[in-house]
C-alpha cells in the first residue's frame, strides 16, 4: 500500500475526503478477505488493492477533467459567514454551532463575527477564514505546530 500511495500522490495522504475514506475501507475489506477467504494469496489482495487504486486515480482523472463528474461526485465549499453577516441556512444545514463558529474565529485571531470578511467550510472539514482587516490575517495552523514543538521542549 505504501508503495501504491506514493506512485498515486502525496495528495491522497494529505486531504481526506468522503470518497478516499470509502476507499481505504474498501482497501482493507478486500485486503482482509485475501488474508482469511478462500484464496489466502499475496496475490490476491494485492491484485484486489491495485485493482481498487487504479479505480480511484481513473474517477479522480476524470472528475478534474470533465467538471459534469466533478459537480456529481466531490463537495463544494460552503460559506458560512459574509461580509460579517452568518448563513443560517447552511451552518443548520451542515450542523456547525455557534461555539463551533466562534472557536474558528479566535483561531485565525478575531473576536467578532462582524471582523469576518468570508469565512468558508472547506471540502476537508476545515473553517477557512478571511478578515476584513487584511493586516489581522494570521496563519494559525503554523503557529500551533510551532507551540506544541514549544511545549513538548519545556517538558
Amino acid at each position: 500500500m505504501t508503495i501504491a500511495l506514493r506512485i498515486f500522490g502525496k495528495k491522497e495522504l494529505s486531504q481526506l475526503n468522503t470518497a478516499d475514506i470509502i476507499l481505504i475501507l474498501l482497501i482493507s475489506n478486500s485486503v482482509q478477505n485475501a488474508m482469511v477467504g478462500p484464496d489466502t494469496s499475496l496475490w490476491g489482495g494485492l491484485i484486489a488493492a491495485l485493482v481498487l487504486f487504479v479505480i480511484n486515480f481513473a474517477i479522480k482523472k476524470l472528475t478534474h477533467k470533465y467538471k459534469i463528474i466533478n459537480n456529481l461526485l466531490l463537495e463544494k465549499p460552503e460559506i458560512l459567514i459574509h461580509d460579517g453577516k452568518l448563513d443560517f441556512k447552511n451552518l443548520s444545514k451542515l450542523d456547525i454551532s455557534d461555539e463551533e463558529l466562534k472557536e474558528a474565529i479566535r483561531e485565525h485571531g478575531l473576536e467578532y463575527f462582524k471582523e469576518v470578511k468570508l469565512a468558508m467550510l472547506e471540502i476537508d472539514g476545515t473553517i477557512s477564514i478571511i478578515s476584513q482587516d487584511k493586516k489581522s490575517l494570521k496563519q494559525t495552523h503554523y503557529k500551533r505546530k510551532h507551540n506544541r514543538k514549544n511545549l513538548q521542549k519545556q517538558f
